[in-house]
């Protein structure tokens, strides 16, 4: 929070939405007062201007609360075990102190969500996820030496991401900084306050992500914002993120893909080989939710894949449909936009076998544009990219550099 600057003794909620721990800070912050619903909390979309927060986390730092992610602890004997039984990744390998990305699937082998997994300890894991999973989690578990938590509320969180975001630690005396490698988090202190710090992000670049006790949020916001001053630090919401993490080559679940558990039709769910996610599949390991139908699947091409392309000219694809040779339709974009770093036209899209593979030719995008109240179509070249659009070295560099 600027220097001066009140803060609202009686913040804005929107109606029906929950006030997270940071909310009082992002409410005297959102000129915008545009806010969004994130599991049940009010979550700011853009507090400032897009552009602007945008460039700030290609450019400077930036902070975003992550506070309503879902969030599981696993403790117990049988910890390892449940986890392992819940994720296609061999957990077994996964060291104390260390963060994996993993994904879960249903008896029939579709993906329910995405997630990343913390090893506390040996008996103690923490599972952070975009949906609500405590059921399913309690099914996975049941006969097993283990009790789950939702620690949803009792844990704070900010993403702090950017090229100059390990200097600004750095300013803070965080000295773990140093020896930090991506999927790694160590306890550090942050305005006097334990800080459980992780080298994650959804940005594709240079950042951490930050975990505390709610009642902590405020004095950790303070130490970050007053730290930030000579590192352009800004803060941001959903928008400016969201154009960051296609740049990356994240997934979005209800955006790129459905969860099994919610999704009302059997064709709209998606395998983890249609999500082009093959390599996070463990077959050599214990048995796990979805291993015998992955691997039937396994032993065939997928009917469809959710791919990257790059589209011609600048307008994005956006909810565009895809055709080969500008008649038979075989897909659909689920994400797109002009890339101001990459310079390019880019999206995510669902496309039929067996035009989803790389070198398929003759590929188009419709596009829709309105003008002066006035729509025009146009149909544009589009090719399948196979590596990711923004993939910038200082993100794995370890001791980072200074920016």
């Amino acid at each position: 929070m600027a220097k001066g600057q009140k803060m609202s003794p009686h913040p804005q909620v929107p109606m029906g939405l929950e006030a997270g721990p940071f909310h009082q800070q992002l409410d005297a912050l959102n000129g915008q007062h545009g806010w969004m619903n994130w599991m049940g909390f009010a979550s700011p979309t853009v507090l400032d201007n897009m552009e602007f927060e945008y460039f700030a986390i290609r450019n400077q730092s930036t902070l975003f609360d992550i506070s309503p992610m879902c969030k599981y602890l696993i403790e117990g004997a049988d910890a390892e075990k449940v986890v392992n039984r819940l994720v296609t990744r061999d957990i077994r390998k996964l060291k104390t102190g260390r963060v994996a990305y993993v994904i879960w699937c249903d008896e029939d082998g579709n993906v329910i969500d995405d997630g990343t997994v913390f090893r506390l300890a040996d008996n103690s894991i923490r599972l952070c996820c975009q949906e609500p999973q405590l059921a399913w989690l309690e099914d996975v578990a049941w006969g097993f030496d283990v009790a789950i938590r939702d620690v949803s509320r009792e844990i704070a969180a900010l993403a702090l991401q950017g090229p100059t975001s390990a200097a600004l630690l750095r300013t803070l005396a965080v000295g773990e900084v140093e020896h930090l490698k991506p999927f790694d988090f160590a306890p550090v202190r942050i305005g006097r306050k334990k800080v459980e710090l992780s080298r994650t992000g959804f940005t594709g670049d240079l950042g951490y992500e930050l975990w505390m006790k709610p009642e902590d949020a405020g004095t950790v916001w303070d130490a970050l914002l007053q730290a930030g001053n000579q590192y352009g630090l800004r803060v941001i919401g959903y928008q400016a993120l969201e154009m960051a993490r296609i740049e990356a080559g994240f997934l979005l679940p209800k955006t790129d893909f459905l969860s099994s558990r919610t999704a009302l039709r059997p064709d709209r769910t998606s395998t983890p080989f249609e999500l082009g996610l093959e390599g996070m599949v463990a077959f050599d390991k214990p048995h796990f939710n979805g291993r015998r139908a992955l691997l039937r699947l396994a032993g065939s091409p997928p009917r469809r894949k959710l791919v990257q392309i790059e589209v011609d000219k600048d307008k994005p694809a956006v909810n565009a449909l895809v055709y080969h040779r500008q008649k038979k339709e075989v897909g659909m974009v689920t994400s797109a936009l002009w890339s101001p770093t990459c310079k390019r036209n880019i999206a995510y899209a669902w496309l039929d076998a067996p035009y989803c593979e790389p070198g398929s030719e003759d590929l188009w995008v419709e596009i829709y544009l309105q003008k002066e109240i006035r729509w025009q179509r146009r149909m544009e070249r589009c090719r399948i990219v196979t590596k990711r659009f923004f993939s910038h070295e200082r993100r794995a560099a370890t001791p980072p550099a200074g920016f």
